[in-house]
């Protein structure tokens, strides 16, 4: 769990991914080299980490799913086979989205298969749908077995909610397939079993501020390498939108708050402000904020996701529900106004005022650009998974940066340097720039 939340979830490839949907500006190093597109994205060191966590992830997963089924020493144990199960689809889901094609049916093979070859993403989309199936039947029995209360740093050992998470991630993924196989009732109907709160949404809280602290707030003050987005706060100063005198502060120390321009920052640190929800405090901030910085929680699909899912099931379903459509916006907005620290009145008077009109002119453009500022917080992966979709199906969000858009992730280099296939496939790297995901349009 920990690992899932934090070195995935919160890894490298949330911040890169920051970088391209214009959520941060690379102002320095690596971030700056991502930033106007030179090396990192296409360099198969660029992700290594995470990929290699990922897997890591899923031959851990694997041992608790054989460990808990039949012939298992703890053969019985549903509740630990279907979170294990929930979690597997969790990882696989993030590896196949972001890197497309990847090893799967022989992986995790180790002494056995040592070159596994790579499996197409439709088909390892089913085997994630699968194993969410699984893991809600097996939520759902009886067992003997003792709760891993406690132990379990997400929800305490309450099945239910494991459930509802379950039901929450095949929602967004039955709307990630909606250019192949679209299933807008699906997906309403799997929210509708879903989250009924923010209370219960799928994310890591365990940031205690001392010995963990949230990835966010660890890269800014490991690395330093993030400016504020101009392309943000200029889609909110369009919409006056109240988040926009929140979403950023000034860089510490600096005199005032200045906006790193995308795709042509200085490769500068200290003279652009930063995202105002991982900064470190100085003497003109309080220690309370500084604290809260860094115990902000890691999001693995939060409710107001669920929201704008269901909003935009609605506008794209046969027949069009754009009552419904509208009612989950607004609930949407609301969630995600809450969740940044303001009101839901101020979300109401948001909506009738600067979101309306808009809503009604295109509303399925609307709703993609209020979940893009809603995900800025930090769910930048999601956002940079749901900008690729959307485009395919003739929804864009307005970016800044001119320079080519990576549409994937170049494989790790621990498997393009040990396997011949990966490597086949990685070839120079270049690839990310044109070739799509399949669920995006792309062919692997």
């Amino acid at each position: 769990m920990t690992s899932s939340a934090f070195s995935v979830t919160g890894s490298d490839l949330s911040f890169y991914a920051s970088t391209y949907v214009e959520h941060n500006v690379g102002v320095y190093n690596q971030m700056y080299n991502a930033e106007i597109r030179n090396n990192e994205p296409y360099a198969s060191s660029t992700y290594k980490n995470s990929w290699s966590n990922i897997y890591a992830n899923l031959y851990s997963l694997k041992g608790v799913i054989t460990r808990c089924s039949e012939g298992g020493a703890e053969a019985g144990n549903s509740a630990n086979l279907g979170i294990a199960q929930v979690l597997s689809a969790y990882n696989l889901a993030i590896l196949t989205d972001c890197f497309g094609d990847v090893p799967w049916t022989e992986a995790l093979q180790p002494g056995v298969i040592f070159q596994p070859k790579l499996d197409k993403q439709q088909d390892i989309y089913a085997a994630i749908f699968k194993l969410l199936d699984d893991g809600i039947a097996n939520l759902g029995k009886a067992t003997t077995f003792a709760s891993m209360g406690t132990q379990d740093l997400i929800y305490g050992g309450d099945k239910a909610k494991w459930v509802k998470a379950a039901n929450a991630l095949k929602a967004r993924y039955l709307m990630r397939l909606s250019l192949r196989t679209p299933n807008y009732d699906g997906v309403i109907t799997a929210i509708n079993a879903a989250f009924s709160s923010a209370a219960e949404e799928l994310k890591f809280s365990k940031y205690d501020g001392s010995i963990a602290i949230s990835p966010g707030y660890a890269f800014f003050t490991d690395r330093d390498y993030f400016g504020a987005s101009q392309s943000v706060h200029d889609k909110l100063v369009a919409r006056s939108d109240p988040r926009d005198a929140i979403f950023f502060a000034k860089y510490p120390g600096a005199s005032s708050l200045l906006f790193a321009p995308n795709g042509t920052p200085e490769q500068k640190q200290g003279i652009y402000g930063v995202n105002a929800f991982n900064y470190r405090a100085t003497s003109a901030v309080s220690d309370e904020v500084s604290t809260a910085n860094k115990k902000r929680p890691t999001y693995m699909i939060s409710y107001h996701e669920l929201l704008f899912l269901k909003a935009e099931a609605y506008a794209r379903k046969a027949p069009q529900d754009l009552v419904n459509a509208e009612a989950s916006l607004k609930a949407a907005i609301a969630a995600a106004f809450v969740k940044d620290g303001l009101t839901a009145a101020q979300a109401d008077a948001y909506y009738t005022a600067n979101v309306k009109a808009l809503f009604d002119a295109d509303p399925l453009k609307e709703i993609a650009m209020q979940k893009y500022l809603a995900f800025y917080q930090s769910e930048s992966l999601e956002a940079y998974n749901d900008y690729r979709r959307l485009a395919a199906q003739g929804v864009s969000i307005p970016l800044a940066n001119t320079k080519p858009f990576p549409q994937r992730f170049t494989y790790g280099s621990d498997d393009v340097t040990t396997n011949p296939k990966v490597k086949e496939a990685y070839g120079d790297g270049q690839y990310v720039k044109t070739e799509k995901v399949w669920w995006a349009g792309g062919t692997r």
